[in-house]
């Protein structure tokens, strides 16, 4: 499940950003209106989190483009207003949910979710590769129908191969995408876990190769058949 998160709040970005990878979803982060706009034009999310007031482009501004191309899509306001007026005002904008600042990461988490499944991607939406599957709304993976027990951080660096099957992913894009542009933790992190995932595929029955590793350009899944 892919997320635009548009909120100029560097800091309540990244933590943002953080908690909701943890939970299995992909983010993306755009500082101001403008970026959440273009963003939005060439990529496909499942879901837009909005903050109200953004430089550029207010959160309102930015809902009102978006309903114009798609009525479907779940979009969720943040804002550190609490007037009825201003909740009024972004569900006139298009908004499907509002939450108040400070919030806790559950219980955005929480409405994620619910506003997923009630959204135009509600029906379960699996990725494959060869024998190898994810069903993203359960984030339970499975290889030749043997069930892998995956870590949060080995389920999101999964999805995100399998969202880009067929394509060599760098380790900067994994690092921005699976855990944040910002960690400062292990350097040889992704290495890390593309090891620990190869490890657990085998147990299943994978190839050694079943995640590649294109020297000095990244790790690619390839766009594998079933036999």
């Amino acid at each position: 499940m892919q997320i635009l998160l548009a909120e100029d709040n560097q800091k309540l970005a990244r933590l943002t950003k953080q908690s909701l990878v943890e939970d299995g979803f992909v983010v993306d982060i755009a500082k101001d209106g403008n970026e959440a706009i273009d963003k939005f034009d060439i990529n496909e999310y499942d879901l837009v989190i909005l903050d109200v007031l953004m430089p550029e482009q207010s959160g309102f501004d930015v809902a009102k483009k978006i309903r114009k191309v798609d009525t479907t899509i779940p979009i969720l306001m943040l804002t550190a207003l609490g007037e009825i007026d201003d909740k009024v005002k972004g569900f006139y904008a298009g908004a499907d949910d509002y939450l108040v600042k400070p919030f806790s990461f559950e219980e955005l988490t929480l409405r994620v979710k619910s506003l997923i499944r009630r959204g135009k991607r509600a029906d379960p939406i699996v990725l494959q590769a060869g024998k190898l599957t994810l069903d993203t709304n359960k984030q339970m993976a499975s290889y030749d129908g043997r069930q892998l027990t995956l870590t949060a951080k080995e389920l999101g660096l999964l999805n995100y191969l399998l969202v880009n099957k067929g394509r060599v992913v760098s380790k900067t894009e994994l690092i921005e995408h699976v855990w944040d542009m910002n960690y400062d933790g292990l350097s040889n992190v992704v290495e890390t876990y593309v090891r620990y995932l190869r490890k657990k595929l085998r147990q299943c029955g994978a190839s050694g190769d079943f995640i590649k590793t294109m020297r000095n350009l990244g790790y690619i899944i390839e766009d594998l058949h079933v036999s």
